[in-house]
């Protein structure tokens, strides 16, 4: 699998700031920091003491005020989440809170980490992590190289598109969705009543059809 990353490299190191309680951005930390090539400065905030259902107060729990090109959040609590959106927006940085419901303009709520669109504002976090995307190689009906141009925070994608190497175009795009859902690291407890999926399901349909397109594009620059 091809592995190279030239349109994530960004002039300097991009500063990203995770909050995380319960080790919930661990994966993602280390997925940025492996297929990110290490172009990405971060910094992880961890909450892990026990919070009341309601903070009416978050500046017990967050820092004074935060510098960093990007915030990524992955706080559990909702009061936590919303206060710190809240001061990003004052400050001027950009918020990826993936399965968030918040309402605070400015602030990126995916369903899920690779369904994220993308975003100039995100500079090279967005040319790297979010909806999957792919170019393959296809040999005698068989898959023989994936490049993985972009993909999810966690790593699933480049996991997974390293198991299609000598798989048939037909069972490719089940096989994708499969090995995505067992490496990717959201909750699948975590049901949405919207898409009627949990997070891994629905990161599985976004890998699937990212291969999909990918071997559609395949088989076009071949007939051509």
């Amino acid at each position: 699998m091809n592995e190279k990353h030239n349109a994530c490299r960004p002039d300097r190191p991009l500063k990203v700031l995770v909050f995380q309680e319960g080790g919930r951005g661990e994966s993602k930390v280390k997925g940025i920091q492996r297929y990110g090539q290490n172009q990405f400065d971060i910094t992880l905030i961890t909450i892990d003491q026990p919070l009341p259902p309601v903070v009416d107060d978050a500046s017990e729990y967050l820092p004074d005020t935060i510098e960093a090109d990007l915030v990524l959040d992955f706080l559990k609590h909702p009061d936590l989440s919303h206060d710190l959106a809240l001061m990003c927006r004052r400050l001027g940085i950009p918020i990826v809170a993936s399965g968030k419901k918040t309402t605070v303009d400015g602030t990126h709520t995916p369903p899920v980490c690779c369904a994220l669109a993308r975003h100039r504002e995100l500079g090279p976090y967005s040319r790297c992590f979010g909806a999957p995307e792919f170019d393959v190689t296809v040999k005698d009906g068989k898959i023989s190289e994936v490049t993985v141009h972009r993909g999810a925070p966690c790593g699933a994608t480049w996991e997974a598109a390293r198991r299609m190497k000598g798989t048939s175009v037909e069972e490719a795009p089940v096989r994708m969705g499969l090995d995505t859902q067992f490496f990717c690291t959201a909750d699948p407890s975590n049901w949405d009543p919207i898409w009627g999926k949990s997070p891994v399901h629905l990161a599985a349909d976004l890998h699937r059809a990212a291969l999909v397109a990918a071997l559609k594009k395949a088989q076009s620059n071949a007939d051509r």
